[in-house]
């Protein structure tokens, strides 16, 4: 999947006209893009697409038009596109309640690395997390982590030839998985492993 280049972005008037409809059109993608692991954590596949939006509400946020700033956006969010043999995901841990998210950050430390994928009956496979920098600390995790699942040829193979993809989470304090996802949202995973 190419990665994102200033070409491909609308300046910050262009954007204003474009949002509208490109916001539905983004939104419409991205509900085949995530899948919520049990009460308190969703997993947001990543993609050119995501990174598109997100890269322009940046800008459109922070009001950035200078070429510098642009391209310390496009570094920041290039990475999480899929590379072809690779999904790249948005892991949340989500506690509405602030003592209550406060109290089980504390007791997640590590989550990030319990988060696994699967095609068909091949081994889990587990993240390289937070590559960007290091979110947690001793006595808590972050509520976001990036995450980056490598596989392999053959579990590529397998993804494209229709196996079921499943998606969980097996931290000690917080176990969900879904097996399988739902097929509109394996499709659209199996897009990024061109």
């Amino acid at each position: 999947m190419q990665k994102l280049k200033r070409e491909d972005l609308w300046s910050l008037e262009e954007y204003h006209r474009e949002r509208p409809e490109f916001r539905r059109k983004v939104m419409a993608h991205k509900r085949d893009r995530i899948v919520p692991l049990g009460p308190n954590a969703t997993i947001h596949f990543e993609d050119r697409l995501t990174m598109h939006y997100q890269v322009q509400e940046m800008l459109r946020a922070e009001r950035i038009f200078e070429p510098e700033g642009i391209q310390e956006e496009l570094d920041a969010y290039n990475p999480l596109i899929p590379d072809g043999t690779n999904w790249k995901a948005t892991f949340m841990v989500e506690y509405d309640d602030p003592e209550v998210r406060r109290e089980m950050l504390s007791k997640l430390v590590g989550i990030e690395d319990k988060v696994w994928v699967r095609v068909g009956d091949l081994p889990k496979v587990y993240p390289v997390a937070d590559e960007d920098l290091e979110r947690d600390q001793p006595d808590k995790t972050s509520s976001v982590h990036f995450l980056r699942f490598e596989l392999t040829p053959e579990m590529v193979a397998a993804a494209k030839a229709g196996a079921p993809i499943s998606v969980g989470v097996e931290h000690p304090l917080y176990t969900h998985a879904v097996e399988p996802v739902p097929e509109n949202v394996r499709a659209s995973l199996v897009r990024d492993l061109d």
